[in-house]
C-alpha cells in the first residue's frame, strides 16, 4: 500500500538564495491574490470560475503584464492558483472559511513539482537557482511528489512530500490507560505517572513583552521596524518549537506503550473564554495533544466532557463535591484516599473502556457518518470512541513523526 508522507527540513541559503526565495514567495502570493480577484469578479458576473482556466489565463498574459514573474520558477504561481482551487473546494464542502487575500510577510511560501525539484544528500536543487544546502538528509525512501519552500521567522524550510510504502506496524500493546489533563500537572495517567508541561509561553513571556514593546516604538515602514518584527517572530518560533517537541515526545511515548488511550472530550474553545485561565490553557495546548494522540494511537476513546471524573470515587462510584483547593480525594463510603488527578484518570479509563462499538470521526456538520447521530446525541452515551486518523499524509518534523 502506498501512502504520502512529508519531511520538513531546514535550509541554509546564502543571501542570493534567500533573496530568490523572497521573490518566489512574493510571486506566488501575487498570483494567488490575482486569481482570487478574478474568481470573485467572474463569480459576481454570473460565471463559474475554475482554477485551471485561471492558470491558462495567467500564462497567456504574464509575459506582457507581469514580466517580472518570469525571473523565478514558473511552478510558483501555478501551484499557488491550484492551492486557491483546493481552498474553494474545501470551502464548498464546509471544511473551512472563504479564501481571503494573502498579506506580505505572513506565511510566505511557494510550491515546486517533482519534475523541477531534486535532492542529493544534504542539498536540494531549486529551478532557476541551483543547489541549496539542507541541515539533514531526507529520511523517507520513495518517489518525490512535490516540495514546498516556506519561511518561519528568519528561517527557511523545505517540506518534501514522498510516496512511500506503508510498512506493517508491530502488534500494538493491549494495555489501556486513562489520561487526565490539567494546568498544574499537564497529564496524569491512571498508572500514577505525572508529566509536567514546559509552559514555554510563561517562561518566554518577559522576552515577548520586551520584543513587542520594541516593535511598537519603531516607525512603520522602517528597516528598524522590520528588524524588530523579525526578533519578535523568533521568540514566538522558539515558544512553538518547545511546545511542539514536548507534545510529540509525550504522545509518541504513550502511543507506543498503550493500545487504548482514554481522554476527556474537553471544550477548549469555550474554556479559553475565561480571561483568567485563557493564557495558561493556550500554553499547554490541550487540543494539539488530542489531535496528535488521535492519529498516533490506534484506539482513542473520548469520555463526554460532562462526565464527573473528578467527583466520582474510583473505588465505589460515589459522587461528591470536590472544590479545586482539595487535592486529595477522600471517600466517606469506602474510605479510599487517593490523589484527585489519579482518581480522575482511573475514572476516565473505566468510562472509556465501558464504551462499546466503534464510531467514525464527526464531519464538518457535526454528524456521525457511520451511525447518523449528532454530537449532542453522542454526548449522552458513556463514551465516544475515535478511530485512528484515516488521512494518507503524515510528516516528520524535528526528528519526530507527525
Amino acid at each position: 500500500m502506498k501512502i504520502l508522507r512529508a519531511h520538513k527540513i531546514r535550509l541554509k541559503p546564502n543571501r542570493k538564495q534567500e533573496t530568490y526565495f523572497r521573490r518566489a514567495a512574493g510571486t506566488a502570493r501575487f498570483a494567488y491574490n490575482w486569481a482570487l480577484a478574478e474568481w470573485q469578479r467572474e463569480y459576481s458576473a454570473g460565471g463559474k470560475p475554475n482554477e485551471a482556466v485561471l492558470r491558462k489565463r495567467l500564462n497567456a498574459v504574464k509575459r506582457q503584464e507581469f514580466p517580472w514573474m518570469t525571473e523565478v520558477t514558473s511552478r510558483a504561481p501555478l501551484i499557488a492558483i491550484q492551492n486557491l482551487g483546493e481552498a474553494f473546494s474545501r470551502f464548498f464542502r464546509g471544511q473551512n472559511r472563504h479564501p481571503t487575500f494573502k498579506k506580505r510577510g505572513v506565511h510566505d511560501s511557494f510550491g515546486l513539482t517533482n519534475d523541477s525539484f531534486r535532492i542529493d544528500g544534504k542539498k536540494c536543487r531549486i529551478p532557476a537557482l541551483g543547489w541549496v544546502r539542507m541541515t539533514e538528509r531526507l529520511r523517507l525512501e520513495g518517489k518525490i511528489m512535490s516540495a514546498t519552500i516556506s519561511r518561519t521567522a528568519d528561517r527557511w524550510f523545505v517540506s518534501v512530500l514522498v510516496e512511500t510504502d506503508l510498512k506493517p506496524s508491530a502488534t500494538p500493546p493491549k494495555k489501556a490507560v486513562g489520561v487526565d489533563l490539567g494546568l498544574k500537572t499537564f497529564a496524569v495517567l491512571s498508572t500514577g505517572e505525572k508529566f509536567d508541561a514546559p509552559k514555554p509561553l510563561k517562561t518566554q513571556l518577559k522576552k515577548l513583552r520586551r520584543a513587542s514593546r520594541t516593535l511598537s516604538r519603531r516607525k512603520r515602514g522602517s528597516s528598524n521596524r522590520a528588524h524588530a518584527k523579525t526578533k519578535l517572530s523568533i521568540v514566538h518560533y522558539r515558544v512553538t518549537c518547545i511546545r511542539s517537541n514536548f507534545l510529540h515526545q509525550l504522545t509518541s511515548r504513550l502511543s507506543k506503550r498503550f493500545g487504548t488511550i482514554c481522554i476527556e472530550d474537553l471544550h477548549v474553545k469555550g474554556m479559553v473564554k475565561n480571561r483568567r485561565l485563557a493564557r495558561s490553557i493556550s500554553d499547554v495546548a490541550w487540543s494539539e495533544f488530542r489531535r496528535q494522540i488521535e492519529y498516533k494511537c490506534g484506539d482513542v476513546r473520548l469520555v463526554p466532557r460532562f462526565f464527573p471524573s473528578t467527583k466520582t470515587c474510583s473505588g465505589c462510584g460515589t459522587v461528591k463535591d470536590m472544590p479545586l483547593s482539595e487535592r486529595t480525594y477522600r471517600c466517606s463510603a469506602c474510605g479510599l484516599v487517593v490523589n484527585r488527578d489519579i482518581n480522575a484518570a482511573i475514572n476516565i479509563r473505566t468510562a472509556g473502556l465501558a464504551g462499546t462499538g466503534p464510531t467514525s470521526r464527526p464531519d464538518a456538520c457535526g454528524e456521525d457518518r457511520a451511525r447518523g447521530t449528532s454530537r449532542k446525541q453522542e454526548a449522552g452515551s458513556v463514551a465516544m470512541v475515535a478511530p485512528r486518523k484515516t488521512g494518507k499524509a503524515a510528516a516528520i518534523c524535528g526528528g519526530v513523526m507527525v
